[in-house]
C-alpha cells in the first residue's frame, strides 16, 4: 500500500500549500479507490485526497468500507480535516481503520473514534 500511495502523491495538484496528500479507501469487498488532494485558487474549491477517494468509491456504487490509507509528503503525520471527518461520519461505520503515514516512513493506525479526536490546523501547514 505504501508504494501505491507514494506513486499517487505525484498526482497531487497542490501549488498553494505544497503539501501533497494521497488516499486509498478499501471497501468491505476488498476493492480499492484512490484519491489525491486537488487545490484551487478559490480555496473553498479544494478537495482533500480522502474525500476524493471516498467520492470515487461512491461513484462506483460502493457504500461499505473497512479501511482508509492516507499519506502526506510532509515529514510529520497530518490528520484529516473536519470536512473529511464529516464525510467519514456520513459514509463510514465505526469499525473503519485509519492508516495515516508520511512518505518518510512514520505511521499511525487509528480507530474511527481516535481519528475523530485529531486535528488539522495551520500549524500542520509547513
Amino acid at each position: 500500500m505504501r508504494e501505491k500511495l507514494e506513486e499517487l502523491l505525484d498526482n497531487s495538484y497542490s501549488p498553494y500549500s505544497n503539501m501533497k496528500f494521497a488516499a486509498i479507501v478499501e471497501s468491505e469487498s476488498g476493492d480499492f479507490f484512490e484519491g489525491v488532494n486537488i487545490e484551487n485558487a478559490s480555496f473553498g474549491g479544494t478537495i482533500c485526497a480522502e474525500r476524493n477517494a471516498i467520492n470515487n468509491a461512491i461513484s462506483h456504487g460502493i457504500r461499505k468500507f473497512k479501511a482508509l490509507y492516507l499519506m502526506t509528503s510532509s515529514d510529520e503525520i497530518c490528520y484529516p480535516c473536519n470536512i473529511c471527518k464529516q464525510t467519514f461520519l456520513e459514509f463510514f461505520d465505526k469499525d473503519v481503520i485509519f492508516n495515516i503515514m508520511t512518505k518518510s516512513g512514520k505511521m499511525k493506525v487509528l480507530t474511527f473514534d481516535e481519528i475523530m479526536k485529531t486535528t488539522f490546523s495551520k500549524e500542520d501547514l509547513v
